[in-house]
């Protein structure tokens, strides 16, 4: 077997091609839960202050506008500036990156939980998803760059996916508790530990990887149209939330953002040193597993708001009785995606993804059943775990399948992608969803109405999912097409090429 080029320092060398079968030291899985550490406390942000947002109104004086910002000031700079930071990565290093967006996380959470004023906490959520857009890109390139393709990579993706994922569901509960019991400003301060921890973890054990013969400087007019672009367009999803789908409000950012991402294309197009190659969108594995992340978040994202406002506006649990509630599909969403890697060996990626996604379309039709006489057991948790456990099982392969045969100076851009598709194809499910279930409810706010509204939005997650899974069966190439190497084309690659 070749050797790996001299222009790539990967640590797949400290791997060892040995534990292509699983056997991985156990220096390398510190490895794995630096990654996985970063990525669930990315992800753990996009929801943890919903519980706390009451308190931080009482306390900081913020209004319904200032409190919604609280929310989007994070998403917003998160997801415009995701593909950044994974080029950013590629380019300047991914250790080096991971520790520079952790950094910035960390300062960002110990400043909004310090915040006097309403300005000062939206600076810091502002701050924490740049931070976020940073590291969430380096945590899955650390991973597939330190772990040789098998068995040990996708092990490692699957615990990657599955601490994502628990990380969302997680939000709620964790952000109860800490509100309840200490302050909502802990919410953001619990971030600074772990944050401090997880730096001294990957500052010893993270092997720096950086593609050598990338050039160090980054397409400045791909970037600032890109983030431009994602910002504006993820502005005017968010505006049709109050204003609706039809309004000024949201038809001119989603218009200025559309214009900024079509210019964004053209230019890539035509620099010789594009940010997003547009060669990558060639091959399936690549565009459609994104197409299909994109449409499973749109569908997805939304179970874990409707839930929680299902179980407090008809049910009338308290904020951290809701948190509690979401135990069940939190375990299950991880036993879903921990599952997924055994069932790859057996059954091929693709029809696993598939298998996931009929399980969790089967789930949101389960949860439309909900009603305003429902009990904790047949409308909470039974449909809560079968939609979390087909999630699950398909986001580690559907990860996989997206960096499989990726170059090594691609990664980062790579896995900025697949973050990119799953916040985005969330924020424009639940910004639609919410604005059809709000419709349907017509300002009727009896139980029995609400719950009617959210029925309505899990039925149409439902629908969804049928478009994902036929992506998933007509478009998503076999990960085993992928592994055995094909060139960015369809071709089969060159001998040296896949032994490399």
């Amino acid at each position: 077997m070749t050797s790996m080029p001299p222009a790539d320092t990967s640590t797949t060398a400290v791997a060892g091609r040995a534990h292509d079968e699983g056997a991985v030291p156990a220096r390398m899985w510190v490895v794995v839960l630096a990654a996985c550490a970063g990525q669930f406390l990315v992800v753990l942000d996009v929801s943890v202050v919903n519980v706390a947002l009451p308190s931080m109104r009482t306390a900081l004086g913020l209004d319904a506008a200032g409190l919604q910002w609280v929310v989007n000031a994070y998403t917003l700079s998160f997801a415009g500036c995701m593909l950044l930071g994974g080029r950013a990565a590629d380019v300047f290093g991914r250790k080096r990156m991971f520790l520079l967006g952790l950094a910035l996380f960390t300062a960002a959470s110990l400043l909004g939980g310090l915040a006097r004023e309403p300005w000062h906490l939206l600076a810091a959520r502002g701050l924490q998803g740049t931070g976020a857009a940073v590291l969430a890109p380096a945590t899955l390139t650390i991973l597939t760059t330190s772990f040789p393709p098998g068995r040990a990579r996708t092990r490692a993706i699957a615990t990657w996916s599955a601490v994502g994922a628990g990380g969302g569901a997680a939000g709620g509960l964790v952000g109860g508790v800490l509100t309840d019991a200490l302050s909502w400003r802990w919410v953001l301060l619990i971030n600074v530990p772990i944050g401090a921890v997880v730096l001294a973890a990957a500052a010893l054990w993270v092997t720096e990887v950086r593609d050598r013969t990338a050039p160090r400087r980054l397409d400045v007019p791909g970037a600032l149209l890109v983030t431009a672009g994602l910002v504006t367009l993820a502005w005017g999803i968010v505006q049709t939330e109050s204003a609706g789908w039809s309004s000024v409000a949201s038809l001119v950012p989603l218009g200025a953002g559309l214009a900024l991402l079509a210019v964004f294309v053209a230019v890539e197009a035509r620099t010789p040193m594009p940010l997003v190659p547009l060669r990558l969108f060639r091959r399936r594995a690549v565009s459609a597993a994104n197409a299909a992340i994109f449409v499973c978040g749109a569908a997805m994202f939304c179970m874990w708001y409707f839930m929680s406002l299902y179980m407090q506006n008809v049910l009338h649990y308290t904020p951290l009785q809701a948190g509690l509630g979401f135990i069940p599909q939190s375990l299950s969403i991880v036993c879903g995606a921990k599952i997924a890697p055994h069932l790859m060996v057996r059954l091929g990626s693709r029809n696993v993804v598939l298998a996931g996604v009929v399980v969790a379309g089967l789930g949101c039709l389960w949860q439309s059943a909900m009603h305003a006489g429902g009990g904790f057991l047949e409308t909470v948790t039974g449909p809560g775990i079968m939609m979390a456990f087909g999630a699950g099982v398909a986001s580690t392969p559907l990860s996989s399948v997206a960096m499989s045969g990726v170059r090594p100076g691609d990664a980062g851009l790579v896995s900025g992608l697949v973050n990119t598709s799953r916040t985005m194809g969330g924020s424009l499910g639940l910004a639609a969803l919410s604005t059809l279930a709000t419709a349907h409810i017509a300002g009727d706010g009896s139980p029995e109405a609400l719950a009617s509204g959210y029925a309505l939005a899990f039925r149409t997650a439902a629908c969804i999912l049928v478009v994902c899974a036929a992506i998933v069966l007509f478009v998503l190439p076999r990960s085993e097409r992928e592994e055995h190497g094909e060139d960015e084309q369809g071709e089969p690659a060159s001998a040296d090429a896949v032994a490399r």
